[in-house]
């Protein structure tokens, strides 16, 4: 069973494969109507299970519509309509799920229920989110990345903000890509040391630096994310944005960094909080390229996941 739950879970050659795929299957798309499918069609006949337990705009549509245009069929369900975990177990779940579907996405809270319901399972899971992790956003980036910059091997990136799940699987990405990672932030919103050491037992340089200046000095890509995630209370908003203000990604940051470096944003955005209007809409920014490369990419890991 080809479950994909996270980038550091996933074979190196694996995980180029599918960039690689992402980038073919994009560019047979060749400027078709986004309704028109694929000349490939790996999921002709194929029923999906989309699980969201968390609202999302982007993760919805990109699997929807790469569903379609790989020939497939979408059974969208919320969290609240299934009662996951509550009125049944997760287990249980799984198991009839796999009776009706050929696959299961899930974007949930609990990393727990990722893994039960990949445990359970008789089908393929993917990981659309969990609060610990992000896998799909990053492999997004990551197409986005070499398709303006190349390889992304042996480059800088740096995360501003949060270490939150978003840089959890950038930090996995670095380790299993081989690029080095700097993350800054206040010492409060550390992210996992875990997360850190494994990328380090790999090879690659991560570090923590509390000068945003510093950190940005040689990067070849600048990441950030919201400061205040969707279910937060107003308190813990005003709390965030006093940790982070010094940490906002602005032009006065962007000009420490090497003069073509790219900036990201998995978006949502709150804009002029995390990044400046100037950064999200200037030259350097790449975010509506990674949002529509979360199509492809997807797409790619699907197909990955349906391979003998």
């Amino acid at each position: 069973m080809k479950h994909f739950l996270d980038i550091n879970k996933t074979a190196v050659d694996d995980l180029r494969n599918m960039i690689d795929s992402a980038k073919t299957i994009k560019d047979a798309r060749n400027g078709r109507p986004k309704g028109a499918l694929d000349d490939d069609l790996p999921l002709k006949d194929h029923m999906v299970a989309l699980i969201f337990e968390k609202p999302s705009t982007r993760t919805r549509v990109s699997f929807d519509v790469g569903v379609r245009q790989m020939g497939g069929q979408t059974m969208v369900l919320s969290g609240s309509e299934m009662q996951l975990g509550h009125g049944e177990t997760v287990a249980d779940t799984a198991k009839v799920l796999s009776r009706y579907v050929d696959l299961i996405m899930i974007r949930t809270f609990e990393e727990a229920t990722l893994l039960e319901m990949a445990e359970n399972a008789t089908v393929p899971v993917i990981n659309g989110l969990t609060n610990r992790t992000h896998p799909c956003q990053i492999m997004a980036d990551i197409l986005t990345f070499e398709e303006k910059a190349g390889p992304i091997a042996g480059k800088k990136v740096v995360w501003s903000g949060d270490g939150n799940n978003v840089f959890a699987s950038f930090a996995h990405a670095a380790g299993q890509f081989g690029f080095d990672l700097t993350f800054t932030g206040p010492q409060t919103l550390d992210p996992e040391q875990g997360f850190i050491d494994e990328a380090r037992a790999k090879g690659v340089k991560v570090e923590i630096e509390r000068d945003p200046v510093k950190a940005v000095q040689g990067a070849d890509l600048v990441v950030t994310d919201t400061w205040v995630s969707m279910h937060d209370a107003p308190s813990a908003r005003e709390r965030r944005h006093n940790q982070l203000r010094g940490f906002q990604v602005n032009e006065e940051l962007m000009s420490h960094a090497k003069e073509d470096a790219l900036f990201m944003h998995c978006l949502p955005a709150h804009r002029n909080e995390e990044a400046t209007n100037a950064v999200m809409d200037g030259p350097n920014s790449a975010v509506f390229d990674e949002a529509e490369n979360r199509l492809h990419a997807q797409k790619a890991i699907m197909k990955w996941c349906l391979q003998s």
